[in-house]
């Protein structure tokens, strides 16, 4: 009787609504799992310390409470969500090689994951339109960005991520799974859920392309165009020093869409073209994704803005 009772739990394994998923840590490299960890946990540790020295700073120094420096919070606050929910599985599967994980607590990872992601987008969007109202028309800047639009604005970002997420998530639950549920990186990614389902996904494809369209597709234009007009703003000043004063105060902001936007839209291409790619291509992409903006968000902004870098510093010498 046994052999049969084996071959009926493996026929019940293998069409599952509720399946366990296999999260993956970096393909080929798992006897050095515990050496890869010590720079994980470094670059954690960067990320952690580093965007909650910019909230504290920017909360407690009056003179940092501005329009900039409220969106620069905001950006902080999502990229230590970021960083947060996922950190227990990436240092679970390389410490422990706890690697399993249900669909709910998936949902629950990807809830999140995805979310901060997409109020980060949010927060590049507002902080582009700070940046042309301050030098495209610096006069009215106390008028526009008051503290209750920024508020809107910041209630705006979290009412669109639950709006888009939460659907696409609830679009899992109906799914069958079949057997094999190894996932390609060391996190839930909705992109590599849904490629391991054996029931109809067209309903989730169709929801991600809309989510897609509603915050890529939507942010990435609106800071292009912010940037075209800042730039036809700054070359009509006549002074090559006052140009290069002025654009020099968009550096910071050009490297946080850099850093956010190329490695997500890398990602996403290995995604949907390079699947015959190395897998452990798909994991160090994946974990750039997540940790490049995190890590150096806090770095450009502390080098770059000199108000931040000097608030810093006082903390850190207790003057």
């Amino acid at each position: 009787m046994l052999p049969v009772q084996e071959n009926m739990e493996i026929l019940d394994n293998s069409t599952s609504k509720f399946p366990t998923f296999l999260l993956t840590g970096i393909p080929g490299l798992e006897f050095a799992h515990a050496w890869i960890s010590i720079p994980f946990c470094c670059l954690y540790a960067t990320a952690l310390s580093g965007n909650s020295m910019i909230l504290f700073v920017i909360v407690t120094q009056q003179s940092l409470h501005e329009p900039m420096y409220y969106f620069l919070s905001m950006l902080s606050a999502a990229d230590l969500g970021l960083t947060v929910s996922t950190m227990s599985t990436t240092l679970g599967i390389l410490w422990f090689d706890a690697n399993a994980i249900s669909l709910d607590m998936c949902i629950i990872q990807m809830f999140f994951l995805h979310g901060f992601a997409v109020i980060e987008s949010g927060v590049l969007v507002a902080m582009a339109f700070d940046r042309y109202v301050a030098i495209c028309d610096p006069l009215r800047y106390t008028t526009i960005l008051t503290s209750y639009r920024i508020i809107q604005m910041g209630l705006l970002m979290v009412i669109r991520t639950v709006v888009l997420i939460v659907p696409l998530l609830l679009l899992l639950r109906p799914l069958s799974f079949c057997g094999g549920n190894v996932l390609s990186h060391s996190y839930c990614y909705h992109p590599d859920v849904i490629k391991l389902a054996c029931s109809d996904t067209r309903a989730n494809s169709i929801c991600g392309l809309i989510d897609l369209i509603l915050t890529t597709g939507v942010d990435t234009p609106c800071i292009v165009l912010s940037y075209i007009l800042i730039i036809h703003s700054v070359l009509s000043i006549s002074s090559p020093r006052e140009r290069h004063k002025v654009f020099s105060t968009c550096v910071s902001h050009i490297g946080a869409v850099s850093i956010f936007y190329i490695p997500m839209i890398s990602l996403s291409l290995v995604h949907r073209y390079g699947r015959s790619a190395p897998k452990v291509v798909h994991s160090m992409m994946a974990n750039m994704y997540l940790l490049f903006p995190p890590v150096l968000n806090p770095i450009i902004y502390s080098v770059k803005t000199k108000q931040i870098r000097n608030a810093i510093l006082r903390l850190l010498l207790m003057k």
